[in-house]
């Protein structure tokens, strides 16, 4: 990795490990107060946040292994880095959010529609005051998320939304769907309680149990599929592969791009391979040196393309050898 590229996500890494530390000490609080609260109120929408907090503070203990263990320097054994941890713990933080949270919500929720029952008046206000508490955590945490991803944006040059698209910072995401998953469920839960508060129905905060569920596993099934595509090798964005061959089409040594693959190692980290066809009457010092300058200028341009590797073929050699090959039967 290139030093300019080593720093930057130095910084990116270090900016993330605070936003997690952030969203981990806040659902840790939310967690104790919204366990106590069902417990003693017995309210099962109550309890459905608990489990979504236990989930989101397992998955945030993931995401800090992910940070440090991601940073291990390269070896013979793994010779790109061990950045694709970031990965692996990303689709273990989507299953637990789904079996921890989500299976338990909906749990919670059909046994609160077969069951029945009510709470007095004061668990409402218990359940209903810890909500409120969550809500204001949650939503500072939320806060640091977004404020991370906004200046992201601003560096990258585009909006938000296509920033958390692009972003390839499995932990930042994660966190970022957490934290409005967490707000989201924690309203549903307001809504479920006040409404069997006024109506006596724990039908509606048993459907609102369920509907966080089922939020739950949908932002699991999001974030699981994010990570499956980057742990069996994703390429960078069309729009960067077509730069990266028009730049290498310009270059005076290099007559065509064939080929052009990239895989992306890590955060801020993508391998590129190019077979490059030479142009005629180059001598091989010459080719050499080329082909240093050019691989140093696409990562200055590029720095997250930090493992260039270019296969240099001589473009009249391969022109003469497909002249020669025989046409096939007339």
């Amino acid at each position: 990795m290139t030093e300019p590229a080593a720093r930057d996500r130095g910084g990116r890494d270090a900016q993330t490990r605070k936003t997690v530390w952030v969203a981990l000490a806040a659902n840790l609080v939310i967690c104790v107060a919204k366990a106590v609260g069902g417990v003693v109120t017995g309210s099962p929408a109550l309890l459905s946040e608990a489990a979504h907090s236990i989930a989101d503070s397992l998955n945030e203990v993931f995401l800090l292994a992910s940070l440090k263990r991601s940073r291990r320097p390269a070896d013979a054994r793994h010779p790109f880095g061990y950045g694709m941890e970031r990965f692996f713990w990303s689709l273990l933080a989507a299953v637990g959010i789904f079996v921890t949270g989500g299976c338990f919500s909906v749990f919670q929720g059909v046994e609160a529609f077969r069951s029945g029952g009510s709470a007095p008046r004061e668990g409402y206000v218990i359940g209903l005051a810890v909500l409120a508490v969550a809500l204001v955590a949650e939503g500072a945490s939320l806060a640091r998320a977004v404020f991370q991803v906004r200046r992201a944006a601003r560096a990258g040059g585009r909006g938000m939304v296509a920033e958390v698209r692009a972003g390839d910072d499995p932990a930042l995401r994660t966190v970022l769907a957490e934290d409005g998953t967490a707000c989201a469920g924690v309203l549903l839960a307001i809504a479920g309680i006040a409404l069997h508060m006024v109506t006596g129905e724990i039908a509606y905060e048993a459907a609102a149990s369920v509907l966080i569920g089922v939020l739950l596993g949908y932002v699991a099934y999001v974030l699981g599929r994010a990570a499956r595509v980057q742990l069996i090798g994703e390429a960078v964005a069309p729009a960067v592969q077509r730069e990266v061959r028009a730049f290498l089409a310009r270059q005076p040594e290099i007559d065509t791009v064939p080929a052009l693959l990239t895989m992306r190692l890590a955060p801020g980290s993508v391998m590129v391979a190019a077979r490059v066809d030479l142009t005629p009457g180059y001598d091989s010092e010459t080719v050499e040196e080329a082909m240093v300058r050019i691989r140093r200028e696409v990562s200055g341009r590029w720095p997250e393309l930090d493992q260039v590797f270019l296969d240099v073929t001589d473009a009249a050699a391969t022109r003469r050898d497909t002249a020669s090959r025989p046409s096939g039967p007339s």
